[in-house]
């Protein structure tokens, strides 16, 4: 197939729709019988591609086809991509919104008050953001489709700028801080590093001059509640709670209609709200900023992408990611050494990963101590003369001992589905990690070969620690006085940009099988493909 071929006119998906890394993003290619990089996919694998693209495909909004013999077909698609990445503000539906000179100042790091706004320093202070400050989304120039972890734009992997909004402190807000009720919840599941961000929140409220923060509590649930009273907020309050894992506000899952939590943001005066949480979590929180824009208020609504699966599109990663890799080598050590200690031993760790591998992969690439690592976007066979059971037992013939790390959501096909779902509408997953134990014993006993297996499933202890210091660092607050809403603050490429929330939530980011880091990964293993 020629690469620069027009008529082919292959179908393109925008980013983030389908792509799976920041830095290097860029409009898809989906050739037939080839993988978004244009490798070529074996016949076994394509059923399951096909799959997964019609259920991306199928969900998308922005899926536009682009006919590279138009001339101008650069030009449209980056407008196209200015467009969705433009950012809402609430001067969008509040058109008579005014701007006052900024209140955050470094210079001026000192308790404020009332009538902070009369107070500036007439030095000028050179630390704000500008509004057309952009960050570049993808650093790589693919030379080739067929390189490595490639995301072309068109068959023959032009350059295409796509850049994103820079966050940060702007030098006009759109509040005034002593008219500010700032609210603060925690959805979803435990991470490493919400006390963190619920501190940091607060610190940087104050400094810009808002005297009312509180926290819902448990998730959004606490706007319904009556019975769940609002936890006040200050630095004295949140001053040390980096120190420990866990929410200081408590979490939950699911909670009431949309239009019962604006009701009830509107009861409180509350006019900002930063809502901590995965994917669902951010559904819900643009549900609530689309929700303000229908009745015209002047609500900012920024979401913090907290997941320890690190499965949110366009970032680098996500808070509690790097603690919970870290965390994850002391059960990949435990089970080594009850491996290494046993007559053929074999240990195995269960880790967080529903849709993506990353934990699983990172976590096995810097221990150095797994034989065989599997993850939900590569398929595997247990059975079988290139299955897993297989490999496992030539390594026990040849070195004695074996650690496998799983991902919780590999090898779902191997279990019953039971169409069961979590509070947060998350499918219930079978337990791969003890079927996996089961069918181990099973088959070394059937062929009468000892093997002794040991499995460790850390979920619950890398959950609730405290966050290192890698994911203590990150802040969301300037946005919000800057008057955008319906956001999310990530990493990209090492800065800090703000996403509209929509294009962080359309699918689970997905580990490229392709990529350079997955590769290093089975260099570091040396397992085979198991199918």
């Amino acid at each position: 197939m020629a690469a620069t071929s027009v008529a082919i006119k292959p179908r393109l998906v925008l980013p983030p729709k389908t792509s799976t890394r920041c830095g290097d993003h860029a409009l898809l290619l989906f050739w037939p019988g080839r993988n978004p990089n244009g490798n070529e996919i074996p016949q076994r694998m394509r059923v399951k591609a096909q799959a997964e693209k019609h259920d991306s495909s199928s969900s998308s909004s922005s899926t536009t086809s682009i006919d590279f013999s138009d001339p101008d077909w650069k030009s449209k698609y980056q407008r196209d991509f200015e467009a969705r990445f433009n950012i809402p503000h609430i001067t969008d539906v509040v058109s008579e919104a005014v701007s006052y000179p900024s209140t955050f100042c470094l210079k001026m790091r000192t308790p404020v008050s009332v009538g902070l706004l009369e107070r500036y320093s007439d030095e000028e202070w050179h630390g704000y953001i500008y509004n057309n400050d952009r960050v570049l989304l993808k650093v790589i120039h693919y030379s080739s489709p067929t390189s490595a972890g490639a995301e072309c734009v068109d068959p023959d992997c032009t350059w295409v700028e796509q850049w994103v909004h820079r966050a940060g402190p702007r030098e006009k807000i759109y509040f005034k801080p002593e008219e500010v009720k700032a609210a603060i919840v925690t959805c979803g599941g435990l991470c490493p590093g919400l006390n963190n961000v619920i501190r940091q929140i607060v610190i940087t409220l104050e400094i810009y001059g808002v005297k009312k923060i509180v926290g819902i509590p448990f998730g959004y649930r606490g706007f319904a509640d009556k019975d769940l009273a609002e936890i006040p907020l200050s630095r004295k309050v949140v001053q040390n709670i980096h120190l420990s894992g866990g929410s200081l506000l408590g979490v939950s899952r699911g909670g009431p209609k949309v239009s019962e939590i604006v009701d009830s943001m509107e009861e409180r005066g509350i006019n900002m709200l930063f809502v901590l949480g995965g994917n669902g979590t951010h559904a819900g929180a643009n549900a609530i900023h689309e929700e303000c824009r229908k009745r015209r208020l002047k609500i900012a609504v920024v979401g913090v992408p907290k997941t320890i699966d690190n499965d949110i599109l366009l970032m680098d990663k996500t808070f509690g990611f790097d603690t919970a890799v870290e965390e994850a080598q002391r059960a990949i050590n435990s089970a080594y050494i009850e491996a290494h200690s046993a007559y053929h031993g074999i240990g195995i760790v269960k880790l967080m990963g529903r849709s993506s591998g990353f934990i699983a992969m990172q976590s096995s690439l810097a221990s150095g101590q797994i034989d065989i690592c599997l993850i939900p976007e590569v398929p595997f066979n247990l059975h079988g003369p290139h299955g897993v059971l297989s490999h496992l037992k030539y390594l026990l013939e040849t070195k004695g001992f074996a650690v496998v790390c799983v991902a919780e959501g590999a090898g779902q096909n191997f279990l019953e589905k039971t169409n069961a779902t979590d509070a947060s509408g998350n499918i219930v997953l079978g337990d791969i990690g003890v079927h996996i134990q089961q069918e181990i014993k099973k088959n070394f006993k059937e062929i009468g070969f000892p093997a002794d297996v040991k499995y460790i499933d850390p979920t619950y202890m890398i959950r609730a620690c405290r966050a290192n210091a890698s994911d203590r660092i990150l802040c969301t607050v300037h946005g919000a006085f800057a008057g955008y809403s319906g956001i999310t603050v990530g990493i990209c490429n090492t800065h800090y940009v703000y996403f509209p929330i929509p294009e962080v939530i359309s699918q689970p980011r997905l580990l490229d099988p392709n990529s350079r880091m997955w590769h290093r990964c089975l260099t570091s293993t040396g397992q085979p493909d198991f199918f």
